[in-house]
């Protein structure tokens, strides 16, 4: 049985953290061109371009979009482990590059190359930590991937914030253009991601391949190997048991039209949905146009940097929250309460956006929007991800998932500034609390608790023995 005492848990956390640095690189490459943008759009000259601007702040998702691609081409061929280490090394390539160019096209290539390495870490991180961890605490240890996320958010935001010297209220384009920030400033905050994604290279050497994957592959001895490091003889042998029962009688070979037989097919949207309900639910636009957004609460530059270190700091203390719950109060749960609480919030934001309600209490209804979402859709939709799939296309699966999700975050990050334009503040995010009513019904009628099952239980309740059968 599943008994949580006898797991080699500094084993377990070790290679856990190691693979979740993904996340972390995911979240600081994701942040950190906002306190670039007031300096390296003075630099390439595009400060009166919205549409290059709207570009250089998008054109990583487009990497975003290839790696998802790529993991669900290559990772169920070649293993989480290669392609995790495909992504450091992308994440390396990205920071020099992006930090030592004097060309704008040079610019975009570089940060399209780190969004690949987004796109391959956002898929990879938490499947790998899914297919290691004991079912039993699986929802703690995926949530380490949205943990590393958060702390990445957070540390580039405060880098930004203490590379960034104080600027003038009043000062021109050409004086922030001539001064350290607008030269030099904003290629350290691209560079100091090279001292992490330097690390996470080369400390993926040392992890063990996926045990599911290995098993998966025919390689049962190693696999047999690694789970017995983390559970004991009796614990690898059960779960051995487990895999190859799921794999008896299914094709060798599985390619993406066995994703939309009947059995995949309910999965696979489930998956789909709310993975685009955890970017439409709206949250990320806090992130990505924290400025505006303060600055229509009737915030100051340097309030606004403050705010927004505020923002970072309650997502990390209330992701510490969904790890501590996730295996108690069950996945299904709390994606409920996010759901319903951030319609709730938002009802709230846009009457006091409405009603030209500014200063402390849009700030109070903001934080309590990302405290909301930091406990449950944020990490809690990793581990479902991660869960619900077949382990014999799980890559694929997955993949398609994060496609559809990084194309709902291109969606919601085009469209806000169209929505703000028409709608105003107001409407924006009411439309935003009519999309969380529908994700909480969705979830309410669709989506089966996961938690305390192993994987392959969570298959036969989800999907069945036939799912593979035409």
């Amino acid at each position: 049985m599943d008994k949580t005492s006898s797991f080699n848990y500094r084993f377990l956390i070790s290679i856990s953290l190691v693979t979740a640095m993904g996340g972390l690189l995911f979240g600081y490459d994701w942040v950190v061109i906002g306190g670039a943008k007031p300096f390296y759009e003075k630099f390439f000259d595009i400060s009166n371009s919205p549409s290059l601007q709207g570009w250089a702040m998008s054109c990583a998702l487009v990497g975003c979009l290839l790696g998802a691609i790529f993991s669900g081409l290559l990772s169920d061929k070649y293993g989480r482990k290669k392609l995790l280490i495909l992504a450091a090394f992308l994440f390396i390539l990205s920071a020099i590059g992006t930090g030592a160019t004097n060309s704008f096209t040079i610019f975009i290539l570089y940060r399209i190359i780190g969004g690949i390495g987004i796109g391959l870490a956002s898929n990879l991180s938490p499947m790998y930590i899914a297919e290691i961890s004991p079912s039993s605490v699986r929802g703690k240890f995926v949530s380490l991937n949205q943990l590393t996320i958060v702390i990445g958010i957070l540390a580039a935001q405060l880098v930004n914030w203490q590379l960034a010297e104080p600027v003038p209220v009043n000062a021109t384009d050409i004086e922030i253009l001539n001064s350290w920030n607008g030269q030099t400033g904003w290629r350290w905050m691209f560079w100091i991601e090279i001292i992490p994604a330097g690390l996470f290279f080369t400390l993926m050497f040392f992890v063990p391949e996926s045990p599911r994957w290995l098993a998966k592959n025919g390689n049962e001895n190693k696999a047999l190997s690694i789970l017995t490091k983390i559970g004991g003889q009796n614990y690898a042998q059960v779960e051995i048991d487990k895999i190859q029962e799921n794999t008896l009688g299914n094709p060798e070979k599985v390619n993406l039209s066995a994703l939309f037989k009947p059995g995949l097919k309910k999965v696979l949207l489930i998956g789909i949905v709310i993975a685009v309900f955890q970017q439409w639910c709206g949250i990320n636009v806090i992130f990505n146009y924290a400025e505006e957004i303060f600055s229509s609460a009737g915030y100051g530059v340097s309030d606004i940097l403050f705010n927004i270190v505020i923002t970072g700091s309650v997502n990390l203390i209330f992701t510490f929250v969904a790890i501590f719950t996730v295996d108690r109060w069950g996945r299904r749960a709390l994606m409920l309460m996010g759901a319903g609480g951030l319609a709730g919030i938002y009802a709230l934001m846009g009457t006091a956006y409405f009603f030209e309600i500014n200063g402390w209490p849009l700030l109070i209804l903001v934080i309590s929007a990302i405290a909301c979402y930091a406990m449950s859709l944020a990490p809690v939709t990793w581990v479902v991800l991660s869960e619900i799939f077949p382990n014999r296309i799980r890559g694929a699966a997955m993949a398609v998932a994060t496609i559809a999700l990084w194309l709902a975050c291109f969606i919601l990050t085009y469209t806000f500034p169209i929505l703000n334009h028409f709608f105003g503040a107001s409407g924006t995010f009411w439309l935003y609390g009519l999309i969380s009513v529908a994700g909480f019904m969705f979830i309410y009628k669709k989506l089966p608790e996961t938690k305390g099952k192993s994987l392959e239980d969570i298959e036969k309740k989800i999907i069945g023995k036939n799912a593979y059968q035409k």
